[in-house]
């Protein structure tokens, strides 16, 4: 896994609307974190949507923005709102809550 908290290191929060859960979409998502050796969490929230929180290099974290509006993910993606922030670094690895 890359050091999530390099020099161009950012952190990726995003909340995906649409049909999101029940269609492996966290799973899937947290596989293609670690394939681009992210760190943080994806989260099932109670008004249907998904939450990703994913920190590492820009590069890395924007192929993950890409890849969550792309056609490529489980189920179907409506929306994604997201946003950039400094790296927090609390997350070792990543995981599905």
């Amino acid at each position: 896994m890359t050091d999530p908290s390099g020099a161009d290191a950012v952190r990726l929060e995003a909340r995906v609307y649409g049909m999101v859960q029940g269609v492996g979409f966290r799973f899937r998502t947290m596989g293609k974190a670690e394939e681009l050796g992210l760190a943080g969490e994806v989260e099932n929230l109670s008004d249907g949507s998904v939450a990703v929180v994913a920190e590492g290099p820009g590069r890395q974290v924007r192929a993950l923005l890409d890849w969550l509006n792309s056609p490529n993910t489980p189920g179907r993606v409506e929306r994604v709102e997201d946003s950039f922030s400094a790296v927090h670094g609390k997350f070792r690895g990543f995981r599905a809550r």
